[in-house]
């Protein structure tokens, strides 16, 4: 067994695919199925069986992963610290970023920290805010972009923006003219949300539950352009930033300001307090935060 199997069996748990993984690790599949298979020939154990179309881990693969993921943060530390030696020539790091943040913000300032480190290699994992939280705590991620606030105790943290969420109603709804649009009057509709992996899933939900509803949820996805044209489909209606709305096509949707509450989108560039922080992510957190005007 070596770091490369703790590698793809983690990887593969997460996934639940040994497609997903291996396009995850830019390997091929066949590759990955190989690796794992002769694992379990050194082991004389199986790590993962199929549950009708499941994917799910044996005990021995259970007891695998419980062991690799302090082993594999304590070997990218290693790297880290390496790539330090280094002085900025090479290194990556690992940047937690939901989809909207990245659409909206972070291609230019990609493009520009990498003009300045062409030897640093930026490490995306796209998930929503939540998710995000939960990879930042665990060492998986160096910084990553969240939904503020964030638990001061455990994350620093600088502000990139401040927005608040719009209703997006079908060209042909009955308020898609209104100047703004209290929650309560939504709450006959069809709401599109976020999955569960977004921190803006459960705000709503609470923001409903605050003015006497439960919103009854027909779809959920974790794309915004998709939310936007399920939208214009005219199969419910949703809540996105206004920074999203702006991208949206005024012919298919119409982006009303959510009032009576304000549901506010503040994202922030976030990182562990506690641990070792490697010179490359300490550089990408200081450029970002010049690039946002967040100063100190």
């Amino acid at each position: 067994m070596d770091i490369r199997h703790l590698q793809y069996v983690t990887e593969i748990a997460r996934r639940r695919s040994f497609t997903r993984a291996a396009e995850s690790l830019h390997i091929t599949q066949p590759t990955i199925s190989k690796m794992i298979k002769n694992l379990e020939s050194e082991l004389n154990a199986e790590l993962f069986v199929r549950d009708g179309k499941r994917l799910r881990l044996t005990d021995a693969g259970e007891t695998i992963l419980r062991h690799a993921g302090p082993i594999l943060q304590g070997f990218e530390r290693l790297q880290a610290e390496l790539d330090d030696l280094t002085y900025l020539n090479k290194g990556s790091i690992r940047i937690g970023l939901p989809p909207m943040a990245g659409a909206n913000f972070f291609p230019d300032v990609f493009k520009r920290f990498q003009s300045r480190y062409p030897g640093i290699a930026i490490k995306i994992a796209e998930d929503g805010a939540r998710k995000t939280v939960e990879r930042l705590g665990n060492g998986e991620l160096d910084a990553g972009v969240v939904l503020a606030p964030i638990a001061e105790d455990v994350f620093e943290s600088f502000p990139l923006s401040d927005d608040r969420m719009k209703v997006i109603l079908h060209p042909s709804h009955a308020m898609a003219g209104r100047d703004e649009i209290g929650l309560a009057e939504l709450a006959a509709e069809s709401f599109i949300l976020f999955n569960n992996d977004f921190a803006l899933h459960d705000r709503i939900v609470e923001a409903c539950a605050s003015r006497g509803f439960a919103p009854r949820i027909v779809h959920e996805s974790a794309q915004w352009d998709f939310i936007g044209e399920m939208v214009g489909a005219e199969l419910g209606i949703a809540m996105l930033p206004g920074t999203v709305c702006r991208q949206l096509s005024p012919d298919k949707v119409r982006a009303i300001p959510l009032a009576d509450p304000v549901i506010p989108w503040r994202l922030a560039m976030a990182w562990r307090r506690e641990g070792y922080l490697s010179r490359a992510a300490r550089e990408w957190i200081a450029f970002t935060r010049s690039a946002f005007g967040a100063g100190d």
